[in-house]
């Protein structure tokens, strides 16, 4: 699948894009529990049900300190050990952050930031691959500083991996 997701801001966090507010968050693991509200009557636009179910994949969701039941954002990722980077299958902003009425910048950021922290943490040197929609490369290269490897294949590589890491999580 290819993805279609937009990077509205590199933040520290995520950011109130009314107050300019910057909120902590955890990216934690969702749970069959968390499926009861993330669905397409409730505005979500994929089936994570689904992507929970696929045994080699992980899927988190990016929550706030000050609000823990609530989910900002969804993503999918897959270890590849063969040739050692994680693969983005999937990602989404919560209904209420897309738009022109969104809540918060900096979702998707968080959430591809933290497939970066896992492709370290697994030994990959950030390294992350994802497919996107061709009207997006462009987009991804400029606010991800992602590599375009040809067709839809895209990628971050270490140093760039650093950079968004170092945005969201400060270690």
């Amino acid at each position: 699948m290819e993805l279609d997701f937009e990077i509205d801001k590199i933040t520290e966090s995520i950011e109130n894009t009314e107050t300019g507010e910057s909120f902590e968050t955890q990216v934690m693991p969702i749970t069959k529990a968390d499926l009861k509200e993330i669905t397409k009557k409730n505005g979500w636009l994929f089936d994570w049900r689904f992507e929970l179910s696929q045994w080699e994949r992980q899927v988190y969701k990016l929550i706030t300190e000050k609000e823990p039941n609530v989910i900002q954002g969804l993503v999918c990722f897959e270890k590849w050990n063969r040739e050692e980077f994680v693969y983005m299958h999937l990602i989404e902003s919560a209904p209420f952050n897309v738009g022109k009425g969104k809540i918060y910048k900096g979702v998707c950021g968080n959430l591809v930031a933290y497939g970066c922290k896992l492709s370290r943490d697994y030994g990959f040197d950030g390294y992350l691959s994802f497919d996107a929609k061709t009207v997006l490369i462009e987009h991804y290269k400029e606010t991800l500083k992602a590599k375009h490897y040809g067709g839809q294949k895209m990628g971050i590589e270490p140093k760039e991996a650093d950079w968004l890491i170092n945005c969201y999580f400060h270690e």
